[in-house]
């Protein structure tokens, strides 16, 4: 799958990056949206694939979707038996944010980006838009920290496995009412805490690189993107819990349901019948074959965002395979006209 799709994920979130960074600034998160969805299901539909979206984006916020359920790839098309070759027929599960943090790209704040990840059929959790606990931690932390002790025991647990002290320790949490208490106990226990607006992905996948200065991502954010993070940790054996939050209460938003009575009979009709469960990277992403992809749209700490010069534009993505075993940071130029320059930094 890596052979046949690697090039081709990338090409989709950088298109998807482009669309989305000329609306850099303009104060319209939705029209952001919009044609980074766009872009990226046209680029889609020009792979000889047969993939199926699982998680899509757009619910919460009203805005476009690749919705849930959503066929895309040459072997969707009406004209299908004119470009699609049975015997090289990969089907897929894919789970997509084409502009994650809509808020950052419409006020020109760091850290957005273009982002997907996709498994075989069947390897992906098919997450409701719900929100999600989560917890994300170095892979020398992997399997000692937990989701279910408290900040201060797991930040104890994160300064012994890398040999740091707490002090040393910066944890991203989303600058949200509902982590007052989190935010000050990490500050009583001695860490430092890096507040986010929006864009969960980013900082929890900055966790398994050693000199992005993260060392952990707590707190409460949306679950699909929890998907997505879990993919890319899976990947890169970094440490990934989510446990689904459906009480209203607990997110105060009130933008998951009118009721935690119907949203626990939305996830019982959806199979999920133990809706406490904690679950790890590998049963969020479970799949035989992982591939996760992300193109920045805004500068971020992995990535920079989309660059653009007199006829073209520059990007920097980020693919993670579990086939491979292999994170490749991907700087590309793209010519749009006949650029008299190409810009090298």
């Amino acid at each position: 799958m890596e052979n046949t799709l690697g090039l081709e994920i990338i090409e989709v979130v950088e298109q998807a990056a482009i669309a989305s960074a000329k609306w850099m600034g303009k104060g319209e998160k939705d029209t952001a949206d919009e044609v980074a969805v766009e872009a990226m299901r046209e680029r889609m539909n020009k792979i000889n694939m047969r993939g199926r979206i699982v998680i899509g984006e757009g619910e919460r916020d009203d805005a476009p979707m690749l919705y849930i359920g959503e066929e895309v790839g040459i072997c969707t098309q009406p004209d299908a038996k004119n470009y699609c070759n049975p015997d090289e027929l990969i089907e897929i599960d894919i789970a997509v944010d084409p502009c994650e943090g809509t808020n950052l790209v419409a006020y020109g704040q760091n850290g957005s980006m273009a982002v997907l990840a996709i498994a075989e059929k069947g390897g992906l959790f098919a997450a409701p838009d719900f929100y999600m606990k989560k917890l994300a931690a170095p892979a020398a932390a992997r399997g000692h920290v937990d989701i279910n002790k408290s900040a201060t025991e797991n930040l104890r647990i994160i300064s012994d496995c890398l040999n740091r002290s707490i002090e040393d320790l910066v944890i991203v949490v989303m600058d949200r009412s509902r982590h007052e208490g989190l935010i000050k106990e990490i500050r009583d226990a001695g860490a430092r805490v890096r507040l986010i607006a929006d864009g969960d992905v980013s900082a929890a996948v900055s966790c398994a690189f050693s000199g992005s200065n993260i060392h952990g991502l707590m707190g409460i954010g949306a679950a699909p993107e929890g998907v997505i993070s879990a993919a890319a940790m899976r990947c890169l054996g970094g440490h990934f819990q989510g446990q689904l939050i459906y009480d209203p209460a607990i997110v105060k938003t009130g933008l998951i349901g009118e009721s935690k009575e119907s949203n626990l009979e939305r996830l019982a009709g959806m199979g999920i019948n133990d809706p406490d469960k904690v679950y790890s990277a590998e049963e969020l992403a479970s799949g035989d074959t992982v591939l996760f992809a992300a193109c920045g749209i805004t500068p971020g700490t992995l990535m920079n965002g989309v660059r653009f010069f007199k006829g073209g534009a520059r990007t920097e993505s980020l693919v993670i395979s579990s086939q491979s075993k292999t994170a490749r940071f991907v700087d590309t130029v793209h010519m749009f006209d006949q650029p008299k320059t190409l810009q090298l930094k």
